[in-house]
């Protein structure tokens, strides 16, 4: 495959149909998977996104959105299925609900994919309701496993939503066990284990995979970066925040781009790339990726105060 991906993000793109008020919805493109592979090409990664979307106009604004950011369209499908939509409704943080039984989403088949896809990828990166979605879940899940064999390195977010219950712990576990890196929020660890605090959530994750490399995320209070016994920590630089949607997915193609570009960096360093990442995100409205830009100016601001 000429010019292939060295970035892959393999998942769900869907529409978010965000509640307005007054019985008025707006519908935008979203989807934590895809917002982190628009992300990660924005910053200038050649990079792929790996999923099925429907034939309709909710299809082709995901197709336009990923092609106006310089996305890899090879792996990414069309099917005559309904799209996948995201109910946001209002509320602080809001609340999510998914329609889509049968959606496209489900259908994305890997054996469709060109010769040669993998001939460059270094890094893969899953997670979101993707995993919680049966069949797509399981061949998701296998196609990680075959990329970690291959040698590629594989980079997880859960991304907690409601539907994963306890019958997402198998893959939980499983996703964990071969990711080299793992991003987990606050939040997400309050509903991946349910009557735990923070802390002893967060250490039950990292015993599932005690060598990853781990991004804790906890809003207001700043992020960490965890490797073995080694941690670093820091606040996100203050900026004019339009919103917050897709910040966290912003977060770890931040992460991601650092590691990939700048793998000899501090931990420090590599958890201001993060932050700065995110932060930039925030500067304009909804799953809007990252500009290189306001990124790399975060990120000097968020070294200079350590030096």
């Amino acid at each position: 495959m000429d010019n292939a991906p060295v970035m892959l993000c393999a998942g769900e793109a869907l529409t978010d149909m965000i509640d307005q008020g007054n019985d008025t919805w707006a519908a935008r493109v979203g989807g934590s998977t895809w917002n982190v592979a628009r992300a990660l090409a924005g910053l200038g990664e050649k990079t792929a996104f790996a999923g099925a979307i429907s034939q309709d106009r909710f299809g082709d604004a995901l197709w336009a959105a990923s092609e106006e950011v310089g996305l890899d369209l090879r792996l990414l499908q069309r099917v005559p299925r309904s799209p996948l939509l995201a109910i946001v409704e209002k509320s602080e943080p809001p609340h999510y609900f998914f329609i889509g039984d049968d959606s496209a989403d489900l259908h994305f088949d890997p054996s469709q994919n060109p010769a040669g896809w993998t001939d460059a990828l270094a890094w893969a990166h899953f997670g979101g309701i993707s995993l919680a979605r049966q069949p797509l879940a399981s061949t998701l899940v296998a196609l990680a496993q075959k990329l970690k064999a291959q040698g590629v390195s594989i980079s997880y977010d859960p991304n907690y939503r409601n539907l994963m219950d306890e019958r997402y712990t198998p893959t939980l576990a499983a996703m964990a066990s071969i990711a080299e890196v793992i991003k987990v929020s606050d939040d997400d660890l309050r509903g991946l284990f349910p009557g735990l605090g923070v802390d002893e959530a967060f250490a039950r994750l990292r015993a599932m995979n005690p060598a990853a490399l781990f991004l804790l995320t906890r809003g207001g209070q700043g992020a960490s970066l965890f490797r073995g016994e080694e941690r670093v920590h820091a606040m996100a630089p203050k900026v004019a925040v339009v919103d917050t949607v897709g910040a966290g997915d912003a977060s770890i193609a931040g992460l991601l781009h650092s590691l990939s570009r700048q793998p000899a960096r501090s931990l420090q360093s590599h958890l201001h790339a993060a932050l700065a990442a995110g932060s930039a995100a925030c500067l304009q409205a909804g799953a809007t990726p990252p500009t290189p830009a306001a990124m790399h100016q975060l990120f000097e601001l968020l070294e200079g105060e350590v030096s």
